[in-house]
């Protein structure tokens, strides 16, 4: 599937995730991927400070936290992708695997955007946020994440996906963990927000929005292997 930002096929493939048969099958192959060392060891280093500092249960202000950090290899690889564009403009088919990676992040980044900036509203109604906790920290982290991923592709684009990869499956696993346990409460709270109708999504409750969201980060993280399998 080509994950475009005009292509209704995506929405289409979000809304049919639902589904958990459908589900199953469309994370099954790539559950057991085996990631590469570095990225292994970079991927958990930033799962354990995240819990460190937000706790393992998942929370509307964790995942705006998560929010503002996922957002960033997606800017990370469009930067190196113009980066190595410049280098080898003369290949054209490293050029074209380029224009394809900035095509999928700049795609990705969008709706990674969504997400920080709806959950921040439902944050801010829900949960009483720190400034240090809440919004340096996130920031730091992300400045990490940004440079890591960067130079990550640069020296082996294989291990940017990865490390992506491996970020994306834990935003999955939180997001499927807060729709368990908090299920019954999001179905009864609405989502009233004008960047999510500016978007094109319409949830009929927080439920709803949610696991649309829990359906983004499975297909970036599938979407993150494939790009360097083609």
């Amino acid at each position: 599937m080509k994950i475009s930002g005009d292509d209704r096929e995506y929405e289409t493939l979000v809304v049919a995730l639902n589904d958990h048969e459908t589900l199953e099958a469309y994370k099954k192959p790539l559950d057991t991927y085996h990631v590469s060392l570095l990225p292994r060891l970079l991927g958990k280093l930033l799962v354990v400070c995240g819990n460190l500092v937000y706790g393992r249960v998942p929370s509307y202000l964790k995942f705006r936290a998560v929010e503002v950090i996922a957002r960033v290899p997606y800017h990370s690889w469009e930067s190196a992708s113009f980066t190595l564009l410049t280098m080898f403009y003369t290949d054209a088919d490293r050029a074209l695997r380029f224009s394809k990676t900035s095509e999928f992040a700049r795609f990705a980044r969008d709706n990674e955007t969504m997400h920080v900036v709806v959950i921040s509203e439902l944050a801010r109604r829900e949960e009483k946020a720190g400034v240090i906790r809440h919004t340096i920290i996130p920031l730091l982290f992300a400045f990490f994440y940004f440079w890591m991923s960067y130079f990550l592709y640069l020296i082996n684009s294989k291990w940017s996906f990865e490390l992506n990869y491996m970020f994306e499956q834990h935003a999955f696993d939180q997001y499927s963990l807060f729709l368990k346990l908090r299920g019954e409460v999001l179905k009864r709270r609405k989502v009233e927000s004008e960047y999510l109708n500016w978007y094109g999504r319409n949830p009929i409750d927080q439920y709803d929005f949610f696991m649309s969201v829990r359906n983004d980060e499975i297909i970036h993280r599938n979407t993150s292997i494939h790009q360097f399998q083609k």
